[in-house]
């Protein structure tokens, strides 16, 4: 099998196109994802790539996953804004592969997708103790009850025909979570709520993980703030005990949120340049 990664658009569209090197067929699905490949027949290729079903890479390829081709290609698809990906997202969200699944939700909630809120509610209606229970000798839970969680936010409270979707629905099966075992599992429900209701004492959840013994869990609960942007976690991510590079990540995703952002004529508020001076403190 063939090593390394395509050099080029042109080249990342042969090897997805050939069907002889799996290997080449899922490092092209993920660099024309990366790449953020514009050219006509990427989105196509990576529709027809989300069908494939097969077996894991060879062991020395480091990768050792079933589907590989087809979560990567779920995985690009998501980084593309194609409308033309939903619909067969939202047939690899009811995929007997959990790990397909989760890269659909993920991929669903960058794109948008209203209609894959009712499947994923659907999907962790079950509530933790279904849904949210630990899958038999794995390290994984029944349903990727995090991408779920999270997508939900990610979708907001439109319907795909401009109104707004009931929220006790909602609401109720994100609350179902807030306790979960799992803090992975806590923090992306945290990070939805918030999302959906900008109520502050979510926020505050969030910052209480900031100081969880592992990791991991610091690590995430960073990059869920960011994508919150909730600006009075910014004291409490500047001071996490985690790598600077997650910080600025999470910093820099509080003074994305600005509304005026955008405009030609936009300039920092003095809100705003704190954000900036702290993110300066890290470099």
């Amino acid at each position: 099998m063939s090593q390394g990664t395509p050099l080029n658009e042109a080249q990342a569209l042969d090897w997805l196109r050939q069907q002889e090197d799996l290997g080449q067929r899922y490092y092209a699905a993920w660099w024309l994802g990366r790449m953020r490949s514009s050219h006509g027949d990427t989105v196509p290729l990576l529709i027809q790539s989300l069908s494939e079903r097969g077996s894991g890479l060879a062991p020395t390829s480091g990768i050792d996953e079933p589907n590989p081709v087809a979560r990567n290609a779920a995985r690009a698809l998501g980084k593309l804004a194609d409308p033309q990906a939903i619909a067969p997202l939202l047939e690899a969200l009811e995929s007997s592969d959990d790990g397909l699944r989760e890269a659909a939700a993920r991929s669903l909630g960058q794109l948008g997708a209203p209609q894959a809120r009712g499947p994923i509610l659907r999907r962790l209606a079950s509530g933790p103790g279904v849904a949210g229970a630990p899958r038999p000798g794995t390290s994984r839970l029944m349903e990727p009850c995090e991408a779920f969680l999270e997508a939900l936010g990610a979708l907001g409270w439109e319907e795909e025909d401009g109104s707004t979707t009931d929220h006790k629905p909602l609401l109720a099966t994100l609350g179902a979570y807030v306790n979960h075992e799992r803090p992975l599992i806590r923090s992306a429900a945290y990070r939805s709520l918030l999302q959906l209701t900008q109520e502050d004492c979510w926020g505050d959840q969030l910052v209480a993980l900031l100081h969880h013994d592992e990791l991991q869990v610091r690590r995430a609960a960073l990059l869920d703030l960011g994508v919150t942007g909730w600006r009075p976690a910014a004291p409490a991510i500047a001071q996490t005990l985690a790598e600077n590079s997650l910080k600025l990540i999470a910093l820099r995703g509080l003074v994305e949120h600005s509304p005026l952002r955008n405009q030609a004529s936009w300039s920092p508020s003095p809100e705003e340049v704190e954000l900036l001076a702290a993110m300066d403190n890290l470099l």
